[in-house]
């Protein structure tokens, strides 16, 4: 897959990191959204777990502040940026990552665009259709993520572990697909016990690192705009295809 953003030599590698991170953070929150749905098998869920599960048919459009901290091995400090997103049902999320947004996903039901307007530079991908390859199974993952449905979730994940520490719980999650174990071992939600408001999500990749996004400012159903998830882009953007080439 690629993800390069060159504006000179001098920049590739670099934007190549910056692009393939901007990924992981949009399928996070796609996995998040997921998860919200989930039913587990692999493992019992606690009482707490079960009723946060009940909860989510109460959220028909959620708005939060997260901070994002990236991990990698090669890095001796985290790198840590705030962001903002807004989810309307059944599968419309805005994502944008830094203020202002150096870095946006608009995402509906048959794409998704991550947008850079630093550098007028836009990359869309299918949501539909996919191909047997890794990243057509990570797609699919990403669609059964947007959906509403436990049953249609239960299929795609394993509960592997639940701890409760004073007001949060965190429930730790198995992809189901082989493919998408092969980037992403497993996905931990945190949430609270109280309200059962999202309080955290982490994805943990093969390669060692890790994506996590702390999240505040929670607003459970606000009046969401549906030019939020207007996926026009200006003319002078270029734009790309990458699963296309």
């Amino acid at each position: 897959m690629n993800l390069q953003h060159p504006t000179s030599k001098k920049r590739l590698g670099s934007n190549n990191l910056i692009g393939a991170w901007c990924f992981r953070s949009v399928l996070l929150w796609c996995l998040v959204i997921g998860a919200w749905c989930f039913s587990a098998r692999a493992a019992e869920p606690l009482p707490v777990v079960s009723q946060w599960l009940d909860a989510q048919a109460n959220i028909h459009t959620w708005s939060a502040d997260f901070i994002q901290t990236r991990s990698l091995k090669s890095l001796s400090t985290p790198l840590t940026s705030p962001g903002h997103l807004w989810f309307a049902e059944p599968n419309r999320i805005r994502w944008e990552l830094g203020h202002p947004a150096k870095t946006l996903a608009v995402i509906g039901p048959q794409e998704m665009v991550l947008i850079y307007p630093r550098l007028k530079r836009a990359e869309r991908y299918s949501l539909g259709g996919s191909q047997g390859t890794q990243w057509g199974d990570i797609m699919k993952l990403l669609q059964a993520g947007f959906s509403r449905s436990r049953a249609d979730l239960d299929a795609q994940y394993n509960l592997i572990d639940q701890q409760v520490t004073g007001d949060v719980c965190v429930v730790t999650l198995q992809p189901k697909s082989a493919a998408a174990r092969k980037m992403m071992p497993q996905i931990k939600i945190g949430f609270s016990t109280k309200d059962f408001t999202l309080r955290s999500s982490e994805l943990q990749f093969a390669d060692g690192s890790t994506l996590r996004n702390d999240y505040s400012n929670s607003q459970l159903n606000p009046k969401v705009e549906d030019s939020l998830f207007d996926q026009t882009l200006p003319a002078d953007y270029k734009i790309t295809e990458p699963f296309n080439k």
